[in-house]
């Protein structure tokens, strides 16, 4: 685990792996499920990857576009609506970034959206994404926040927001069909000003 204070710029050491990825879909762009402001997009444009950008907020997606006005392709959608690439011929996307954007859903929806982004890729794809952990004690993890439902304890009403928190079992189970791992890792870097607890992790379809 990374230390607390380590500034969240997790991004550079997977290009290589990012970009071998892309390679072998034919120069595929990266699909990016909830890009936010568009940091992790700024990262990929910037070392010549082409990306198709996915986030539901119109205001962040604003900021998005102006952090990053070209080389990109910005759509504003759920990511539970159909992508734009990869569902309509599946297999067809070298790689899929996913940041802090898989942990808002039910546990059925959370393992249809792993199984989506699995039809996505071309066998040997790559999926890197980062999920909440349960030990992300700054950012819902703890407090008298209420339960979605009464059995389902780590997915939580975190102010406004539906949050689910993983341990490792369940980062395990969501990916237990199809998938080989790369690497897994529980990490604490700085994000939004406080210390966050998260897990790290790179797949390929096998």
């Amino acid at each position: 685990m990374t230390l607390p204070g380590t500034p969240d710029d997790w991004l550079p050491r997977w290009l290589p792996l990012l970009r071998q990825s892309v390679d072998s879909a034919g120069g595929a762009p990266v699909l990016e499920l909830g890009c936010g402001t568009g940091r992790d997009t700024e990262v990929l444009v910037a070392n010549g990857l082409g990306v198709v950008a996915l986030e539901l907020l119109p205001a962040q997606l604003e900021l998005a576009h102006q952090r990053v006005p070209a080389g990109a392709d910005f759509h504003q959608q759920d990511i539970r609506a159909p992508f734009p690439i990869g569902e309509q011929g599946p297999g067809e996307v070298g790689a899929v970034l996913a940041s802090l954007s898989l942990h808002y859903f039910d546990w059925a929806q959370t393992l249809e959206m792993a199984a989506r982004i699995r039809r996505t890729l071309q066998p040997g794809g790559l999926l890197l994404c980062r999920l909440n952990s349960v030990r992300d004690v700054h950012h819902g993890a703890q407090g008298d926040y209420p339960r979605i439902d009464p059995d389902d304890p780590d997915f939580l009403h975190v102010d406004g927001w539906d949050k689910r928190f993983f341990d490792r079992p369940q980062v395990d189970r969501m990916f237990a069909d199809g998938w080989n791992w790369v690497g897994l890792e529980e990490r604490t870097v700085m994000r939004y000003a406080e210390p966050k607890v998260l897990w790290e992790a790179a797949l390929r379809r096998a």
